[in-house]
């Protein structure tokens, strides 16, 4: 479906909002409608014929692990990156190349979800030739997110991260990113994939397309709270098809 490509999910933050209402789990393994929210990423992403991902693991790492193994519970084959101290999420990304040698990665954020449809994104990519594309969502408010404005061929005209308010599209944490993107990073530090990579890349070959459902971003207390009420509908289809 996405030619020669890998899966990765970021799961490395430390997710000091939800310390209080989350018993003190990682903020992926996070329980909504009575299972971990990663586990519920992994389960759409399996529907969608994904049968391998890699884990960027970093703050609880181990906690991680342990939960999901090596995902033959739920189908999906599940390897690890863990990071060996915090490097954002473009450094963890830049250190999971050393376990993939795939021309391009599909990348996730581990604490959100969106209804994706991965076959239309691997097509804009390979039609406009793109360095990287993204997966956007309408939302009410986007000074939680990165605001994007795109052309009427999907190009990103403009990317501002957590400044702009008020409703529009923003990056709903779905990227699929040329292997050249990703290895330009420099290894070893702390990179911000948002703030350092994609405002760089407007205009060099970055593309947007709108996803068709709601972006829901457990970052907060009360958007976790709300989740399972949000995503109720998606996470029915998912659990009659899960494990």
């Amino acid at each position: 479906m996405l030619g020669d490509r890998d899966v990765v999910v970021l799961c490395g933050g430390r997710g000091t909002r939800l310390r209080g209402v989350t018993g003190g789990r990682q903020k992926t393994l996070a329980e909504v409608a009575g299972r971990p929210f990663l586990e519920w990423l992994l389960l759409a992403l399996r529907r969608q014929g994904v049968g391998s991902v890699l884990l960027a693991t970093g703050h609880e790492a181990g906690e991680v692990e342990s939960r999901l193994g090596d995902g033959r519970r739920l189908g999906v084959e599940v390897r690890y990156s863990r990071e060996p101290a915090p490097l954002g999420t473009g450094g963890a990304l830049r250190l999971a190349l050393q376990a993939t040698s795939a021309a391009r990665l599909l990348v996730l954020n581990g604490d959100s979800y969106c209804r994706m449809d991965l076959r239309a994104l691997a097509g804009l990519h390979a039609g406009r030739g793109a360095r990287a594309s993204l997966v956007l969502a309408n939302v009410p408010d986007r000074r939680r997110y990165g605001a994007v404005d795109c052309a009427p061929d999907g190009a990103v005209r403009a990317y501002l991260e957590k400044l702009a308010a008020g409703p529009g599209a923003v990056n709903a944490g779905v990227g699929l990113y040329e292997r050249e993107v990703l290895a330009a990073i420099p290894e070893g530090i702390p990179v911000s994939l948002e703030r350092a990579v994609l405002p760089a890349l407007v205009g060099r070959g970055l593309y947007g397309l709108l996803a068709g459902g709601p972006l829901v971003d457990i970052g907060t207390p009360e958007d976790y709270q709300a989740a399972g009420a949000l995503l109720a509908g998606d996470l029915r289809q998912l659990a009659a098809h899960g494990a």
